[in-house]
C-alpha cells in the first residue's frame, strides 16, 4: 500500500515545510509547517507506516538534513529549488483560489495569507516526480485517514 509514498522536505533553520504524498494516487495525504525537530518526528511517524524516501530541496540548509535522514535511513533524493518560493505563490493560489477582495487583485500582487512551506515542499515532490499533485478534498482526507490507519504490510 505505501509503495507509492513519498515525503517532500523544504528545509530552514526555523522551520520545515512537509508533505506526504501518494504518487499511485497523484495527491497530498498530509502537510505541515513545523519546526526542525518536530520534523524530524514527523518523518519518523510517516516511517513507521512505511515511508522510505525523502525528496529534500538543495539548498543551504539540505546539509543538516543529511545526517538525520541516514539514521532514520531514510532515502534522501535532492532536488533543485531554485525558484520554488515563488512557485509556491502561484501554486498556493492554484490550490486555494483567491476570495472576496483578493479576486480583484492581479495574481502578481496577491501575498498568501500564511506561511507556504508545505506548498514548497509539494513543489519539490512535483519536480523530483513529474507529477502534479493535488490535495484531497476533506471527504477524501477522512478516506485517506481510514486506510493510514490500517498497519503497514
Amino acid at each position: 500500500m505505501t509503495a507509492g509514498w513519498i515525503a517532500g522536505l523544504d528545509p530552514g533553520r526555523s522551520k520545515c515545510g512537509l508533505v506526504l504524498a501518494d504518487l499511485a494516487q497523484t495527491c497530498v495525504l498530509e502537510a505541515a509547517i513545523l519546526p526542525p525537530e518536530a520534523s524530524r518526528a514527523q518523518l519518523q511517524a510517516w516511517q513507521r507506516q512505511g515511508l522510505t524516501r525523502v525528496v529534500v530541496g538543495n539548498g543551504t540548509s539540505s546539509g543538516s538534513w543529511r545526517g538525520p535522514l541516514a539514521a532514520l535511513a531514510l532515502e534522501l533524493e535532492l532536488v533543485d529549488e531554485y525558484g520554488s518560493t515563488l512557485a509556491a505563490r502561484d501554486r498556493y493560489w492554484e490550490l486555494y483560489p483567491a476570495s472576496g477582495w483578493l479576486r480583484l487583485l492581479p495574481a502578481g500582487m496577491r501575498l498568501p495569507p500564511r506561511d507556504i512551506d508545505d506548498v514548497v515542499a509539494q513543489l519539490l515532490v512535483e519536480r523530483h516526480s513529474g507529477l502534479r499533485l493535488q490535495r484531497p478534498t476533506p471527504e477524501v482526507r477522512r478516506r485517506l485517514q481510514g486506510l493510514r490507519s490500517e498497519p503497514a504490510r
